[in-house]
């Protein structure tokens, strides 16, 4: 086709139907087709391909993203069991060494408990000691004074002196 010959066919009119058509079809559809093929062939390389290149790296991303976020969170995850396990060994350990120490504390307590209550014994018999010696000087001492008080009522009655 030559370009003359292509302008006639694009000029001739369309036959005309006695209904009115909701499409009409003649030449410009072969050059709108045309133009969007050739479009199509431009744009192709420099905008879909590119476009579909760029969207296939984000979805790689993206993907690589989700991946090394549930790495990262299992990691997390595995840090914090190993975390809790140790806190839970140094509760044990703190627990053990918290009994030995109230054992120790106990012992600690009955051991100076029994001193002191070995101090007040010997306070007490000592105390015991000292009241039964003075009860027993006074004793003696009443004793003496109750035989001169004796003596001399004796005396004193008799007229004459007692020995």
């Amino acid at each position: 086709m030559t370009p003359a010959s292509l302008t006639l066919l694009l000029s001739a009119t369309a036959p005309q139907a006695a209904e009115s058509q909701l499409l009409d079809v003649d030449g410009t559809v072969v050059v709108m087709l045309g133009l969007f093929l050739l479009m199509m062939a431009v744009l192709t390389p420099v905008l879909w391909k590119p476009y579909l290149k760029i969207r296939a790296e984000r979805n790689t991303r993206v993907d690589g993203y989700k991946a090394d976020a549930e790495k990262m969170a299992a990691n997390a995850q595995a840090q914090f069991d190993k975390v809790e396990k140790e806190l839970a060994a140094a509760r044990r350990e703190g627990a053990g060494v918290l009994s030995v120490a109230r054992a120790e504390a106990q012992a600690r307590e009955q051991t100076i408990l029994a001193e002191a209550h070995a101090l007040a014994r010997a306070a007490l018999a000592d105390a015991k000691a000292k009241l039964d010696a003075a009860l027993a000087a006074q004793k003696a001492n009443l004793n003496e004074r109750a035989e001169a008080l004796g003596r001399e009522a004796a005396t004193k009655v008799l007229g004459r002196s007692v020995s």
